[in-house]
């Protein structure tokens, strides 16, 4: 846990830290639009757990191809039963999963910048949980042979120098995250820039407000599941995001963010419903 919590604080801690510090210069009050912030606070929700199935799916549709393993998806982790030794490997497929829907969601914002303000939200919060919680997987492996990614890792028999060469590619893809995901928030088309003290106190607001309602979707589990790992996720997504706004240059407008509401609330209240009455028995593959 030691370990653990120092790694958070260097790759959460420390760039948000410098991020806040960075942006002290140009302080000024500013208005957070609340609708803004609560559909932020929903799409957060809704994509951290949207990503988080779709990990797990990937986690079992290779090892129900794999002959002799038989898994079983819930709505907040998976098991099987039987043996084949390359289902350590296959614990590494979520993560490259994860990654790739980040990148996916990245690149359309990228691609698409007429999207509407909603759906830009929505995206934006789907690239930000699909990079961040693949690239938080990585660096926690490398300290952590137990979970999903460690374990593939150990498979591979990756030594000290594979460690070390991979935790720079961690460090680096969350620098990258942060600066893209910065780039890419809603309200930045057509040559203008939203206000980066209200896109920073959405942001940070978000990741930690949202807590909240991610907590009820991984229910029953432990602590350090339902609501720690959602956290260093979360805000060590923030930290990189808002060292990303920091270092961006200084806005020229203040672009406003129109959300609908109705659409995130709906989106949570129905994949809850979901987890808990379909995926919470299991659904064997």
């Amino acid at each position: 846990m030691t370990l653990f919590l120092l790694l958070f604080v260097a790759m959460g801690v420390a760039p948000l830290s410098l991020g806040l510090g960075l942006m002290l210069a140009t302080r000024r009050r500013i208005a957070i639009p609340y609708p803004a912030l609560l559909g932020s606070i929903l799409f957060c929700a809704l994509a951290f757990n949207l990503v988080f199935f779709w990990q797990e799916l990937w986690l079992v549709i290779p090892k129900a191809l794999t002959p002799g393993l038989h898994p079983t998806l819930f709505h907040n982790d998976h098991q099987w039963t039987g043996n084949a030794p390359i289902a350590e490997l296959l614990q590494g497929s979520g993560a490259v999963a994860t990654l790739v829907i980040g990148l996916v969601f990245a690149a359309l914002l990228t691609l698409r910048p007429g999207l509407g303000d909603t759906i830009r939200l929505f995206c934006f919060w789907m690239a930000f949980q699909g990079l961040n919680q693949s690239l938080v997987q990585l660096a926690v492996g490398l300290i952590l042979p137990g979970n999903d990614v460690g374990r593939a890792l150990a498979y591979l028999h990756v030594g000290p120098v594979g460690h070390v060469m991979l935790a720079i590619v961690a460090a680096a893809g969350l620098a990258g995250s942060g600066a893209t995901l910065a780039r890419i928030f809603p309200g930045q088309t057509r040559g203008c820039r939203v206000d980066r003290s209200m896109a920073v106190g959405i942001i940070l607001l978000a990741a930690i407000l949202s807590i909240i309602l991610i907590v009820p979707f991984r229910i029953p589990r432990n602590p350090i599941e339902t609501t720690l790992i959602p956290l260093v996720v979360n805000l060590t997504g923030a930290g990189w995001t808002v060292l990303g706004f920091a270092l961006a240059p200084s806005e020229t407008s203040n672009a406003p963010i129109r959300v609908r509401l109705a659409i995130p609330m709906i989106g949570v209240l129905a994949l809850l419903l979901i987890f808990q009455l379909v995926l919470r028995p299991g659904i064997n593959f």
